[in-house]
């Protein structure tokens, strides 16, 4: 009997789907039970708070419409300045469990808008000219 247990708990338990259609920090969906005064238990479910947002993308270079739980922002305030959210950090600085898939997927987006801009300035930097630094003529003794 053993073993079958074992087996049954080596499956991965299924996600939280909406959680993989926007940026939820790793917030799922949590269970439990509504106890009233008279004691009667009633089984309910408690859904993260969540927020349609649309939030400015300094590597993609346009605006995103995501759905935002509150700790996602939060955490995209932390990693930006004056109190403005930075999608391009957070996406590059969380764990890959916490972003879901669609966060991977603008993950993968923001790495590669970066990686084209600092192959145009290698390139830029490689085709301009260097000028030559210039000698002051020394006065004659």
């Amino acid at each position: 009997m053993l073993p079958s247990l074992l087996v049954l708990s080596s499956f991965p338990t299924q996600a939280f789907k909406r959680s993989q259609e926007g940026l939820f920090h790793g917030k799922t969906k949590l269970t439990g039970y509504s106890i009233p005064f008279s004691k009667h238990k009633t089984k309910r479910t408690w859904l993260p708070n969540i927020q349609s947002k649309r939030i400015f993308s300094d590597a993609l270079g346009k605006t995103l419409k995501l759905k935002v739980t509150t700790k996602a922002m939060k955490t995209m305030k932390k990693y930006g300045t004056d109190g403005k959210m930075d999608l391009d950090r957070y996406l590059l600085r969380t764990k890959s469990d916490k972003l879901g898939q669609q966060g991977m997927r603008l993950r993968l987006r923001v790495e590669e808008a970066l990686e084209k801009k600092r192959q145009k300035t290698l390139a830029g930097a490689a085709a301009a000219p260097v000028p030559a630094p210039r000698v002051a003529a020394r006065p004659a003794l």
